[in-house]
C-alpha cells in the first residue's frame, strides 16, 4: 500500500498524521509513505525527523481581511495544484490523507481530480475552512467530535477519534521527569502553549514564578523557543534556591512526560486534548482566542461539561487565576481524581484504529 498524507502548520495538524502513518507501518511492513507540507511550515522538522519521506509545495493562507496579499494566494494554490499532481502522479499512492491547514487543501483536490480515494480528518469541534472547501471532493471525512459532524455532507462522516490518542494511550509511568531535574515523586504540573509557545500563558507564568518557587508542588514550563530567554532572564533574576520550578523551550518526549504529571494547564487545541483524555488528565484549559470560530473554546467545554477540565478565558488569565487554580486543584486529590476518571471517559482510544479500517475500506 502507497499512502500520500498532507497537514500542516501546527503540531495539532501533523502529529495525528505521523501517529497514522507510525500505525500503518504495523500493520503493514511494506507501506510506502510520502509526506507533503510546506519549507516554512512545522511539518518541514518534525516529518523529516521521523524518518518519513517529505516534500514540499509553495503554498500560503488566505488573510481574513481584504489584502493584495490574498492575490499572490490565489496564484500560489493553482500552482500548487499544478506541483501536487506532478508528485502524486510520481508516486502513485492507493489513497490521499488530508489532515487541515491549507497546504492539504492542494493535494488533496488535485488527488480527488486524479481520481485517487481521498480521506480528510477534522481534529477540532469546528471546521477548518481547508477541510470545508475539500468536504465536496473527498469520500470520507473522519470527525473527533460530533458537534463537527453538522458541517460535513452527513453521508461521508465517519466518527474515528484522534489517531494521536492511540498513540499515547500505550505509554507506560517513567522517570522521564528527572531528565528534567525534577523528582517524579513530587505531583507536578505540567504548562505549556502549544507548539508555538503562547504570550498570555508566558506571561502568566512569568509574573507567577516567585510565588511558584514557594510551593510544594513542582512546575514544568514549556514557553516555545520564542519565549525562553525571557523567562529564563527571570529565573536567574530571582535566583531562587529552590528546585521545584524548570523551565524548557520545547518537550520532545512530550507524550512520556503527560504520562508523569498529575495536572496539565494549556490551550485546547484538539491534539492536546486527545492527549490528555487518552491518558485520563485533569486539566486547566486556556482556549486561544486566535483561531477560527473560536473553535478552542468549543473543544475546551466538552471537557469541562463533563467535569474532566477547569476553562480559564484568555483574557481572564493573569498571576492571580493561573495560581489559585492550580493551587485549588492541586490541593485536592480527591478532585484530580474524579476529573481524570472524567476525562478518560471522553477519550477515543481506539482512534488509530479505526481511521486505518477506513483507509483499508476505501483501498479495498
Amino acid at each position: 500500500m502507497k499512502v500520500l498524507v498532507s497537514g500542516g502548520g501546527t503540531g495539532g495538524h501533523i502529529y495525528p498524521a505521523v501517529s497514522l502513518i507510525k500505525h500503518i507501518q504495523k500493520k503493514d511492513s511494506n507501506a510506502e509513505f510520502l509526506y507533503i507540507g510546506t519549507k516554512k511550515g512545522l511539518e518541514s522538522k518534525i516529518v523529516p525527523d521521523q524518518g518519513i519521506p517529505f516534500k514540499t509545495i509553495e503554498i500560503q493562507g488566505f488573510r481574513r481581511s481584504l489584502s493584495p496579499s490574498n492575490f499572490k494566494t490565489v496564484y500560489l494554490f493553482l500552482k500548487s495544484i499544478s506541483e501536487a499532481k506532478k508528485i502524486i502522479k510520481e508516486f502513485q499512492p492507493d489513497i490521499v490523507i488530508g489532515t487541515g491547514g491549507y497546504v492539504c487543501g492542494s493535494v488533496v483536490y488535485a488527488a480527488s481530480k486524479l481520481k485517487i480515494p481521498t480521506i480528510i480528518h477534522e481534529q477540532n469541534s469546528v471546521a477548518g475552512m481547508t477541510n470545508k472547501f475539500l468536504a465536496r471532493y473527498v469520500d470520507k471525512i473522519g470527525i473527533c467530535f460530533s458537534d463537527v459532524a453538522k458541517d460535513f455532507p452527513e453521508n461521508k462522516v465517519v466518527m474515528v477519534g484522534n489517531p494521536r490518542a492511540q498513540e499515547v494511550a500505550g505509554i507506560e509511568k517513567s522517570d522521564v521527569l528527572k531528565d528534567y531535574d525534577l523528582n517524579p515523586e513530587v505531583p507536578t504540573v505540567l504548562i505549556f502553549g502549544g507548539s508555538r509557545g503562547a504570550m498570555t500563558i508566558n506571561d502568566a507564568v512569568v509574573s507567577s514564578l516567585a510565588t511558584l518557587y514557594e510551593k510544594d508542588y513542582q512546575v514544568l514550563y514549556a514557553s516555545g523557543d520564542i519565549y525562553f530567554d525571557e523567562v529564563n532572564d527571570v529565573c536567574q533574576k530571582i535566583k531562587s534556591q529552590a528546585t521545584n520550578v524548570k523551565v524548557v523551550p520545547y518537550i520532545k518526549n512530550m507524550e512520556h512526560v503527560l504520562k508523569n504529571v498529575d495536572l496539565v494547564v494549556g490551550r485546547a487545541g484538539a491534539t492536546s486534548l486527545a492527549e490528555i483524555t487518552s491518558l485520563g488528565l485533569p486539566s486547566i484549559l486556556i482556549p486561544s482566542p486566535n483561531v477560527t470560530n473560536d473553535h478552542q473554546t468549543k473543544n475546551a467545554q466538552s471537557l469541562v461539561d463533563h467535569q474532566a477540565a477547569v476553562m480559564i478565558k484568555d483574557a481572564e488569565l493573569n498571576q492571580e487565576t493561573l495560581v489559585k487554580t492550580m493551587d485549588e486543584l492541586m490541593g485536592n486529590q480527591e478532585k484530580r481524581q474524579q476529573m481524570a476518571i472524567a476525562s478518560e471517559k471522553e477519550g477515543i482510544q481506539d482512534a488509530t484504529d479505526r481511521l486505518y479500517n477506513l483507509l483499508v475500506e476505501l483501498t479495498s
